[in-house]
């Protein structure tokens, strides 16, 4: 089967990586493709850097345009598409040869159409740029459907942790007809998160291939709380646009439902740990998100913390559930074992750090229901 790639990549003031991110999209082994190079009212040498591929390479296209921010550039991108699949590269991120070639003769061993085709993906630490580090993703190796393609309450934990919706093919024509585009949030305003759930739970057409391709560059926890610090309602916000998704789109399904809730605690705690449950409208916003969740779901997911439980309970106005913290430790063994298989040791005490300086960061807050 023929097939084109548009390959969506919003830009805006990314001059340092831009070179390597248009670099490894032009040295793709499937070579039928577009190359949509959008640059988002950039003041830096990103334009500049467009135009040079561009001159070097007649499948891309460059488009200047004030600035609109991420989503609304995405939506430029996929109106512009003229592939029958769509891709998006971030222009600080980078793709290895064979991603589009692979995922794309996956595709083909199964009974079309195929709406999209998923892979695992890298995350790549480089804060230490004498050690980065290059690790799996947090669902390489958990996602096993019964049988391709299938629809997302066979797979839910792509639904959890980094909405990865870069990993991915989208067919054009399935996104047209659903009507699917990105929310025009100003600025990046993680438009990804609508996107991710408007996406994964509109289809049973869904294929995966377990295979990293997709080079994410991945901030530490650090910088993830000192954004909370700046924004701290947009996760809050965020969860709520995807939970309103699932309520448009009736979804019913315990797993997808639960996921929700796992992504809507672990949102609140970043929130809670960069500002604080008595920041200014805090306290009422994650009560609010709160009890938009089925109680049960959160209280039986074995990946939720005990003192995220209590508080979650707290807030609710529920009975204390009354969950020993050592009922937690066999869940953080299993996720210690599989990051030392998955990711190797390095990684593995990395994460471990992170871990113990953000859970006493939320504990020294939370001992009486206030963060």
């Amino acid at each position: 089967m023929a097939h084109k790639v548009s390959v969506i990549v919003p830009s805006m003031n990314v001059e340092r990586t831009l070179d390597e991110a248009l670099s490894s999209i032009e040295g793709q082994t499937f070579q039928n493709i577009e190359i949509l190079a959008l640059n988002d009212g950039s003041t830096d040498g990103t334009l500049r850097i467009m135009q040079e591929h561009a001159a070097r390479d007649p499948r891309i296209v460059v488009v200047d345009k004030p600035n609109e921010g991420y989503g609304a550039t995405c939506n430029r991108g996929i109106e512009m598409a003229k592939g029958d699949y769509i891709a998006i590269v971030e222009p600080d991120d980078w793709i290895e040869p064979r991603f589009f070639e692979d995922l794309l003769a996956f595709a083909d061993t199964l009974e079309p159409p195929i709406d999209i085709i998923k892979s695992a993906y890298w995350r790549v630490f480089t804060q230490d740029p004498a050690h980065p580090m290059k690790v799996n993703c947090a669902f390489k190796g958990r996602v096993h459907p019964k049988h391709q393609p299938f629809a997302i309450a066979e797979a839910p934990e792509l639904l959890l942790h980094h909405p990865a919706i870069w990993s991915a093919l989208y067919r054009k024509a399935w996104l047209d007809e659903k009507g699917i585009r990105f929310r025009p949030i100003p600025g990046a305003g993680w438009a990804d998160n609508p996107f991710l759930v408007e996406t994964l739970c509109q289809t049973a057409r869904i294929a995966y291939l377990d295979r990293p391709y997709y080079c994410y560059r991945e901030d530490d926890a650090n910088q993830g709380i000192a954004f909370a610090k700046k924004h701290p309602f947009l996760p809050l916000e965020r969860w709520n646009d995807m939970m309103d998704i699932l309520e448009r789109l009736h979804i019913t399904d315990e797993s997808v439902l639960s996921a929700q809730c796992q992504r809507g605690i672990t949102y609140a705690g970043t929130t809670i740990e960069a500002v604080g449950l008595d920041h200014p409208g805090v306290r009422d916003a994650v009560t609010k998100m709160y009890r938009r969740m089925d109680p049960e779901l959160v209280l039986q997911n074995p990946r939720l913390a005990p003192a995220a439980k209590r508080l979650f309970c707290s807030l609710c106005g529920l009975p204390d559930p009354k969950i020993s913290d050592a009922s937690y430790v066999p869940e953080l063994l299993s996720q210690a074992v599989y990051r030392l298989i998955t990711c190797g040791p390095r990684y593995t005490l990395h994460s471990a750090r992170e871990f113990l300086q953000h859970k006493d960061a939320r504990s020294a807050d939370a001992g009486d229901g206030r963060q």
